[in-house]
């Protein structure tokens, strides 16, 4: 007997406030929320620019109290979200504002998640890393002001930690994590060093692209219950309509983005194709180069980017993902050719066509805004692709919904391809 397949896909999206000097409004929002004391989640090169002192200005002037926690990491660890889940139990707080990238979105996620429904962190983590327990009720507002123009987690519900003594990257995932409220102010991202937003704009690529590329969600079998069905559902209608325009506006605006951080117009579109390819690979999914991503964020710490905080070395997200992205989607292209082609299109703004069409648009990217050539830049030889394989088949969530699923041959394949790509 055919298996039955699935027939519904789901599209949530934060509702956001777009546009110069919306972060005004934070106080509001969070009043609107209903929240009387709020945490405030950033990291301390946040914290010096500003941005979240007047944040915390503006909530204060509505009679919200509000306490600072300014210890986010730029790579989330077990131990930092744990630290702060146990700041949000202690000071009581009823609602939460992180401002900052996607590390400090997703600590306010995890410090939500489990102040409110109290466990270990590692319960909550993907399997088979960790428990994947499912929160069996909405969580406290979170409004999310990303100061970076990339990661698009104000969008998601995703939050991604790194497991330094398992050397892997996962997540923790579950639809009640997507923030409440987003305030999306390009006017934040001006002194956004380059490297910074040359990294946080290539994810956003890879999210989209990813995302477009997905497995059909009516090729999954059907669900047994609602609750089965998976955050990540494959490619859909919708999902692809805000996949695209995330595409097009990386195409157009990434290198303008990192050529000049008062070109407000392309810092501002990038932040809007953040949040947008967020909505888009939300609900469709991520796939291999994400896959390939969490090892090679996890596996070793001896790169130091250019452009970042000197406090620890790491792999930017945006590096990681974007390195392999030009051999996966040469493995998927099979699968799907004129998606690939499409794709292609998007980023260049011509018809572009064959299987090698769409890694040549990625890597004149990846070159014209200074991205690592290679895993070798990061730190990786030869000797390191059979750990890197057995690090990207544990995420099992994310390379079901590759259009074509690779297997432990494939992926050495890729790496090895990915260990300069120019």
């Amino acid at each position: 007997m055919a298996t039955a397949h699935e027939t519904v896909f789901t599209l949530e999206a934060t509702p956001v406030k777009f546009g110069p000097g919306a972060s005004g409004d934070a106080g509001w929002e969070l009043k609107r929320l209903g929240v009387r004391r709020a945490m405030l989640v950033t990291d301390p090169g946040v914290a010096a620019l500003g941005a979240p002192e007047r944040v915390v200005a503006l909530a204060r002037a509505e009679g919200i109290d509000v306490v600072v926690y300014d210890r986010s990491r730029v790579e989330p660890t077990l131990d930092s979200l744990q630290h702060a889940a146990d700041f949000a139990a202690e000071h009581g707080v009823d609602g939460f504002v992180s401002v900052g990238g996607g590390s400090a979105i997703d600590t306010a996620k995890v410090a939500d998640l489990v102040s409110t429904h109290p466990a270990p962190v590692m319960d909550y983590v993907n399997p088979p890393v960790g428990g994947g327990r499912k929160p069996p009720a909405p969580l406290r507002p979170h409004l999310a002001i990303p100061t970076t123009s990339g990661t698009g987690s104000e969008a998601t519900t995703v939050a991604v930690l790194d497991i330094p003594e398992l050397k892997l990257k996962t997540g923790i995932s579950h639809r009640y994590l997507r923030p409440a409220q987003a305030i999306v102010d390009p006017e934040l991202t001006r002194t956004l060093p380059a490297e910074v937003t040359a990294s946080a704009g290539l994810d956003v690529v890879c999210h989209a692209a990813e995302s477009f590329l997905s497995r059909p969600y009516d090729t999954r079998p059907r669900p047994a219950t609602p609750d089965d069905r998976p955050p990540y559902q494959g490619s859909n209608p919708v999902a692809d309509v805000w996949s695209a325009k995330a595409l097009e506006y990386g195409g157009r605006y990434l290198r303008r983005a990192v050529a000049d951080p008062d070109d407000v117009e392309a810092r501002g579109a990038m932040m809007l194709a953040a949040t947008l390819a967020g909505v888009g690979f939300g609900s469709a999914g991520v796939h291999i180069p994400h896959a390939c991503a969490y090892p090679i964020a996890g596996l070793k710490h001896v790169y130091q980017p250019p452009g970042y905080p000197a406090d620890h070395p790491f792999v930017p997200h945006g590096h990681s993902v974007i390195v392999t992205a030009p051999a996966a989607f040469r493995f998927t292209y099979e699968a799907m050719p004129e998606r690939h082609h499409h794709v292609a299109e998007l980023l260049t703004g011509g018809r572009q066509e064959g299987p090698d069409a769409l890694p040549a648009a990625l890597r004149a990217l990846m070159r014209d805004v200074g991205a690592a050539r290679g895993i070798v830049e990061l730190g990786y030889g030869l000797d390191d692709v059979p750990a890197l394989v057995e690090g990207a088949l544990k995420q099992q969530r994310l390379l079901v919904i590759a259009p074509r699923e690779p297997s432990a041959d494939d992926l050495r394949a890729i790496f090895t391809a990915s260990l300069e790509n120019w």
